[in-house]
């Protein structure tokens, strides 16, 4: 007997897998070259702070790797993994933060495997499953790392009054990076529908802008505030981590085994400090209504004290006309939810949560053909089947 998946892992997501593999080395490579950057120029605290947001995000994605591997050591699916199970080599792997690059090892091995064999739609279930952990990881690391990175860099350019067209470009396209995370992580969950095409790239492309849109005004009133009143944001930012974790308790999330729920939870606050993520049932409406409202407050609350404290400083006057910058970021903001409302409207695919996709178990017929049943799901990556379902489910 054996799980079959009622999914299909086109060879576009395969082509993606390679590709998100690579930047994610790529970042590394540009990590490591901003680290030295500041090194030379001698600002070791933006320095230190660049190195906390990198190790604080590495540790923070090898925990959540290692804990949904200790929740499935012995339904292991990849010869690499089986490899480093059998030499006692995952928890090693991720003390030296290298527990992704197994997981993203084991993706590419099954899902090349599909593709050179033409196996059957189990191992596209498995690709499907271990895909969307990663993109889980990816996401968090969007909001751990190249968030706080994104303002620290921001802050950085306002201080030297060094804010250029070119320079806006460069942060414009951090955003999109960021937007583009969120999109891909969303865009994924659609193998668990059963009606895969209402999924369409055009509501890709509206999520992708109004995650866009909404993200720039956050992240430009976080840098600016954060460049007038540096020792300031600090406190900002735990105040409001700290009630955002408390609201994700309230949700009653119910996503990881055990203790590790709580980790989770603060997770699921830091990325809502910087952007919307449901991460339980029930009105998506009335909840991004409440999210929005208190956020739009917050971003107005940040530039109006950017304005009051802006006119001590004649070079980011003359570089950044509040009269224009708070208008223009505020339009922004109105802009995006227009396109939220217009995408959920229109664009974003519903369904009942007992129909999100899941697995079933095949068992070989009289024939020697498989024959498929409904009866007794056992799924072949533990922990993983929930966790796509419930967040499938939330999502949708």
């Amino acid at each position: 007997m054996e799980e079959s998946f009622p999914f299909h892992y086109s060879l576009w997501e395969y082509l993606f897998s390679w590709v998100g593999l690579i930047f994610f080395l790529l970042d590394i490579v540009m990590d490591i070259l901003t680290v030295v950057s500041l090194y030379q120029q001698e600002n070791y605290v933006s320095m230190g702070l660049m190195i906390f947001f990198l190790l604080g995000s590495s540790v923070l994605l090898q925990i959540f790797s290692w804990v949904w591997y200790s929740d499935s050591l012995h339904e292991l699916e990849t010869k690499v993994e089986k490899f480093a199970k059998k030499k006692k080599l995952i928890k090693p792997l991720h003390f030296l933060q290298l527990g992704v690059y197994l997981r993203y090892t084991g993706l590419m091995e099954i899902s090349t495997t599909h593709f050179i064999r033409q196996t059957n739609t189990f191992t596209e279930g498995v690709t499907v499953y271990l895909s969307h952990d990663l993109q889980m990881l990816r996401l968090f690391e969007a909001f751990s790392e190249s968030a706080p990175q994104l303002i620290l860099m921001m802050t950085l350019t306002l201080q030297r009054g060094e804010f250029e067209i070119f320079t806006g470009l460069k942060l414009l396209s951090s955003v999109a990076s960021i937007a583009s995370t969120v999109t891909t992580y969303h865009r994924g969950m659609r193998a668990f529908l059963e009606d895969k095409h209402k999924m369409r790239w055009t509501s890709t492309a509206f999520y992708f802008l109004w995650n866009f849109l909404l993200m720039i005004p956050r992240v430009a009133a976080l840098a600016l505030f954060s460049s007038v009143f540096p020792c300031y944001i600090t406190a900002h930012f735990l105040s409001s981590w700290m009630v955002l974790v408390l609201v994700a308790w309230s949700q009653k999330t119910d996503l990881m085994k055990r203790h590790w729920e709580w980790l989770y939870r603060a997770t699921v606050g830091l990325i809502w400090y910087f952007s919307w993520f449901n991460v339980s049932e029930g009105s998506i409406k009335l909840k991004s209504v409440v999210y929005y409202s208190l956020m739009g407050l917050d971003t107005i609350m940040l530039l109006g004290f950017w304005c009051w404290k802006v006119v001590e400083y004649a070079d980011c006057w003359s570089m950044l006309n509040p009269y224009i910058v708070v208008p223009t970021l505020l339009g922004l903001y109105v802009i995006g939810i227009l396109v939220e409302i217009i995408y959920y409207r229109w664009f974003h695919p519903t369904c009942d949560k007992n129909k999100i996709a899941e697995p079933i178990t095949a068992i070989s017929d009289n024939a020697g053909s498989p024959a498929i049943t409904d009866e007794g799901p056992s799924p072949p990556v533990t922990g993983a089947v929930k966790r796509s379902r419930t967040l499938a489910a939330n999502f949708f």
